[in-house]
């Protein structure tokens, strides 16, 4: 009973993609909230004399770490898993909105207070009070930050399994990174207009709205229940073997597809998203660029990504090859970060060569940072069941999750003791190389699993 009704109500394209929007919508401010400090590194390590906070590139380092610190070292990111498979999509999709929200005023707190000179020792760092707290906002906001993301993959699939699912995954990332190359390009300006707390309160309206979006989806997929008129339609199935039990973790655990394609996000992500952190920086430093669109140069990949992932899920839904835009996607990243290692070539110091080598290798970049996931999302569905989806989501996330938390710190350090970011680019060249490697390995395990990641995703 419980597949004819979800097929009845997947078969409405009116009903899935309403709710693509809808829900994807609340994933795009939580990513613009997740990168408007990015730009503002120059201002938050300036004097306060000058309007800046004093911070050092270590402490912008572990402030742009922390987002990750309850997640991973507290385990909610896998709870958050557990939560979203027992309690459904709804349930958790608001509490996840919430968090962000709760995590962005005390962010906002820490930035508009004066604390004087008080230090908190944590973990071998001595940080300003300001730090402290921010980070500990940016931490609490990094929960409700991944718990929205395993929902909304939870959702996708679930609305999409048999249609356009790699598509509907790549509108959805396509309006994230929206949210993200929109976070990169207004901070900084809206910051020196007005005050270095202005893009926070911006921030905390984008949420409120994301929350509201995501209560509107609430409403709908209640109706759409109904529409059913069976319980059955829920997020969480009566058919016992549609219930999803502790027991079911073990067989995610035994799979080794699920462990490649963790591994494969470990990697590829804190080569990517830890990069946009710096990358402002990056352009300003190195490449000469000024500091007010220096913003724009670091969201070409994230504007980039926002028409090529759609085009390339439709690619994997019609003609398949998944793992074979994996691989390419994350060599194209190993070639950038080697790139951007590399001294400026000869001749090219002048007239804005500088920066015409930096947009080169961010328009590759963005087609890297479009091929890998547009292909990626879909492939967990192929390998883990939907009852235990979540937990799975969840359990990457989570593993990801040490990576995004531990590269900036050690990359803040790098660029403290190399300000040419040679060394900080090396670091996450060979990250993006063990990616690309880890898909190599997931390439050949396919082949002998079957797992059928090579295959479009429409079905005939």
């Amino acid at each position: 009973m419980t597949e004819v009704i979800r097929q009845r109500l997947n078969d409405s394209p009116v009903a899935r993609w309403t709710v693509l929007f809808i829900v994807a919508t609340a994933m795009m401010m939580g990513y613009f909230v997740n990168d408007v400090m990015s730009p503002l590194e120059t201002l938050l390590e300036a004097p306060r004399s000058q309007g800046g906070l004093g911070w050092t590139p270590s402490d912008y380092g572990f402030f742009s770490g922390s987002s990750g610190l309850i997640n991973v070292f507290l385990l909610m990111l896998f709870f958050s898993g557990l939560i979203l498979d027992k309690m459904g999509i709804r349930f958790t999709g608001v509490l996840a909105c919430s968090l962000m929200v709760v995590g962005t005023l005390l962010k906002l707190y820490g930035v508009t207070t004066d604390f004087g000179t008080e230090m908190v020792s944590f973990f071998g760092f001595e940080l300003p009070m300001s730090v402290a707290v921010s980070s500990f906002g940016f931490a609490v906001f990094g929960v409700g930050y991944e718990m929205t993301g395993i929902t909304v993959s939870k959702a996708m699939v679930r609305w999409f399994t048999g249609h356009e699912l790699a598509l509907a995954m790549g509108i959805q990332l396509a309006m994230a990174r929206l949210g993200t190359a929109a976070a990169l390009s207004i901070s900084a300006p809206i910051a020196r207009h007005f005050t270095l707390s202005t893009p926070l309160l911006v921030s905390l309206a984008f949420l409120i709205i994301g929350l509201l979006a995501f209560l509107v989806f609430c409403v709908m997929d209640r109706r759409l229940d109904n529409l059913g008129n069976s319980k059955e339609a829920s997020d969480s199935s009566t058919d016992s073997s549609d219930e999803f039990r502790l027991s079911d973790i073990l067989v995610t655990l035994r799979n080794p597809g699920f462990w490649l394609i963790t591994l494969f996000c470990v990697l590829f992500y804190s080569a990517v998203s830890p990069f946009l952190k710096f990358s402002t920086k990056l352009m300003v430093m190195k490449y000469g660029v000024d500091p007010d669109i220096a913003g724009f140069f670091s969201s070409i990949a994230p504007f980039g990504t926002i028409l090529m992932t759609p085009l390339f899920g439709l690619v994997y839904d019609r003609y398949g090859k998944g793992v074979t835009l994996v691989i390419t996607g994350a060599l194209m990243l190993t070639f950038v970060h080697f790139g951007f290692s590399l001294p400026i070539p000869a001749g090219f110091e002048g007239y804005g060569g500088g920066s015409a080598v930096a947009i080169a290798l961010m328009v590759i970049l963005s087609i890297g940072y479009s091929l890998a996931p547009a292909a990626l999302w879909p492939c967990v569905p192929k390998i883990i069941p939907l009852k235990c989806l979540g937990t799975a989501y969840s359990m990457i996330f989570f593993i990801q999750n040490f990576g995004r938390a531990i590269i900036p710190m050690f990359v803040g350090r790098a660029n403290e003791t190399d300000p040419t970011y040679t060394t900080s680019m090396l670091i996450f060249g060979f990250t993006a190389l063990g990616a690309a490697l880890t898909a190599v390995a997931m390439f050949y395990v396919n082949r002998q699993k079957g797992y059928g990641l090579q295959l479009p995703n429409i079905r005939k």
